[in-house]
């Protein structure tokens, strides 16, 4: 469970390369299940438009919602959008291009659905065979209205007896799958033309919002995963501290009741080597929780950073918690000079 867990969050990560590799693999996840897919259209009035219309459009929303939860930015674009504003203001330009970004991701699946069916034709046919106008064909002068809208609605099903065999039922379905075939083709050169001409055109403009805006989406995607991995080693910390503190307590009560362990050289029996020394390396450790020593403070700090992120300025950063040694939860060590450095603005 955890190696999935991990191989999830490494496809979620905010790589392009890894993002396009993952749509790659639901366009041609798309093409796999289209193709293994067994159609058959119930060949009955009010349900041939249903059947067909709703396994055109069903599917592809499926694939849609599948590549938005595929997408770690879909995630980082509802955090960034419902943030308060606190100390940051929220660039609205920021979020157009993620948005931007994770429909582009989300829509290459769906897009190749609907292509499918359409080039295949079947869905076309199920869904519209008794739209089409009769007078386009010779073979229904001699039949009445009613016989005539029966014979449309078995045109999907040719192995039915009303129509197998039948030159007419070939007529329609040969119209519906070549204006079926068609669309699915001006679809097609449509979207490429458009890519096209977005390729082609974007050299021309300004290329420097562009330049921030990816800067920005990848630095506000960058600095959640930090914050939570440092959110993560931090709290492994402070459980540390916390059960060696409680057994700390029940040693100093087994001692006061004469039930404690007889220590060789300060070494308790239950104690190997190995974890012996680990306990006098983690002792003579720096604290790592820079004043942070109950439930309290830990919900007040996050509570801050949710609300009111420090802005993006480094010196202005530096300056309050110059001096001070609690309120972070970012307690890596770092070789950088003080002027360098960047800090997380916590303070609680």
């Amino acid at each position: 469970m955890d190696k999935f867990r991990m191989l999830f969050q490494y496809f979620q990560s905010s790589s392009e390369s890894v993002m396009n590799g993952i749509c790659l693999i639901l366009a041609l996840a798309t093409v796999k299940i289209y193709s293994s897919f067994d159609f058959n259209c119930p060949c009955l009035p009010r349900y041939n438009a249903l059947y067909g219309l709703g396994l055109m459009f069903t599917p592809p929303l499926a694939l849609f919602l599948c590549g938005l939860i595929a997408n770690r930015q879909s995630g980082v674009l509802i955090e960034e959008w419902r943030r308060p504003t606190g100390r940051r203001r929220k660039d609205p330009g920021i979020i157009k291009y993620l948005c931007s970004s994770v429909l582009q991701r989300a829509l290459a699946a769906p897009v190749v659905w609907i292509l499918l069916a359409l080039l295949d034709g079947k869905c076309f046919i199920c869904a519209f065979s008794s739209s089409v106008d009769p007078q386009k064909f010779v073979d229904f002068a001699n039949m009445t209205a009613s016989d005539v809208q029966l014979f449309l609605t078995k045109v999907p099903c040719k192995e039915d007896e009303l129509v197998r065999d039948n030159p007419a039922r070939k007529a329609v379905s040969r119209y519906l799958r070549c204006l079926s075939q068609a669309i699915g083709w001006s679809i097609m050169l449509m979207l490429i033309m458009m890519a096209f001409l977005a390729r082609s055109l974007q050299p021309c403009f300004d290329q420097t919002l562009l330049v921030q805006r990816r800067y920005w989406s990848n630095y506000v995607d960058l600095e959640q995963k930090l914050f939570d991995e440092t959110c993560c080693e931090h709290a492994r910390d402070f459980a540390h501290k916390c059960v060696l503190h409680f057994f700390d307590s029940m040693q100093s009560e087994m001692k006061s009741r004469g039930l404690a362990a007889t220590q060789q050289d300060g070494v308790l029996p239950w104690e190997s080597g190995s974890e012996a020394e680990g306990k006098d390396s983690i002792e003579g450790k720096k604290d790592l929780l820079h004043g942070i020593a109950n439930q309290k403070q830990v919900n007040q700090l996050l509570t801050t950073w949710y609300r009111s992120k420090p802005p993006l300025d480094i010196m202005q950063t530096l300056q309050p918690s110059q001096g001070k040694g609690g309120g972070s939860l970012n307690h890596r060590e770092t070789s950088c000079p003080p002027a360098t450095r960047l800090s997380q603005h916590t303070d609680v």
